[in-house]
């Protein structure tokens, strides 16, 4: 929030944002590899207020997890993106939703391309979406020199996805062990960047 009251209304062109859903505590022990801070990150569902805020700041917006806040299903928008995991996992979902502002066919990312989405050893948020994914969104939801916002950066894929395609990207990470990990992987993604 403090973030977002410095800029004036429709400052990006495009939010991509996946806020906490406050659904993940139940998984207990199977999460704990991922530490505290998880923990406490999970527990700071936006409030309404939240999403005016995102609104004001930017001209569209793809939030995940859109079908655990209900008062955006009120303003009936159609497009929804399907990221379909193919998760290997029982009882665990087989897919994400994100609600879109945009006015376009409900579309859908099969993962299956990639492998499955617990395949990556490298992850360290348990909400961490591949790379491929955001490029994804870009790739349809977005224009070249669009302003992109990010207020929940987690893992930095997104940062990566707008690195890679050209966009710029302004975003923002409050666990500041995420922070430190996002840093540096994408540190890492430069230099090997750099390499080829």
């Amino acid at each position: 929030m403090v973030l977002m009251a410095r800029y004036p209304d429709k400052h990006f062109d495009l939010a991509i944002v996946d806020p906490p859903y406050g659904i993940l505590s139940k998984f207990g022990d199977r999460l704990d590899k991922y530490g505290q801070e998880f923990r406490k990150w999970d527990e700071n569902v936006p409030d309404i207020a939240y999403f005016e805020e995102l609104r004001r700041v930017s001209k569209h917006q793809i939030i995940w997890g859109g079908n655990y806040f209900p008062h955006l299903w009120e303003l009936n928008q159609k497009s929804y993106i399907f990221w379909y995991k193919h998760q290997p996992i029982k009882n665990w979902a087989a897919g994400e939703l994100a609600w879109t502002s945009h006015n376009k066919p409900a579309m859908c990312f099969d993962y299956m391309s990639f492998g499955n989405v617990n395949q990556d050893d490298n992850r360290f948020h348990p909400t961490q979406k591949p790379v491929s994914l955001y490029e994804f969104c870009l790739m349809e939801y977005a224009k070249p020199g669009d302003k992109i916002l990010d207020t929940h950066l987690g893992s930095g894929g997104i940062a990566i996805a707008c690195h890679n395609l050209g966009y710029e990207l302004v975003g923002c990470e409050i666990a500041q062990v995420y922070f430190d990990k996002t840093v540096r992987r994408f540190a890492e993604h430069q230099a090997q960047t750099r390499m080829f």
